[in-house]
């Protein structure tokens, strides 16, 4: 499978496309052009272009690179802050249940 063809669903594919569209207002609020950031950041101009337009393809690290040059790295820490369904389920106490005896062999 190539690195370009990752299949998310339309929802996934909808956050990332609002994430790079994050990203980019970001940029353009900072008066900063793609070349700026992509050289701050280390990166390739199209691997900005492709950050911007929610590529999943796009690594974390280069993620988290871009969020660096426009002062937001700690933003990351919000991702998964707040769980929800984590805490409905640690609040529920559920536990898993123990596997039942082996049978033996007669």
């Amino acid at each position: 499978m190539s690195r370009n063809s990752i299949v998310l669903l339309p929802k996934s594919m909808k956050l990332l496309q609002t994430l790079g569209e994050n990203i980019k207002l970001a940029r353009l609020r900072r008066k900063l052009t793609m070349n700026q950031v992509s050289e701050r950041a280390g990166i390739s101009r199209p691997t900005l272009s492709s950050l911007e337009k929610g590529n999943p393809a796009v690594s974390l690290g280069i993620v988290l690179q871009v969020l660096w040059v426009l002062g937001l790295e700690r933003d990351i820490l919000l991702l998964a802050a707040d769980d929800i369904l984590g805490r409905k389920i640690q609040d529920a106490d559920l536990t898993v249940k123990e596997r039942g005896p082996k049978k033996t062999k007669k």
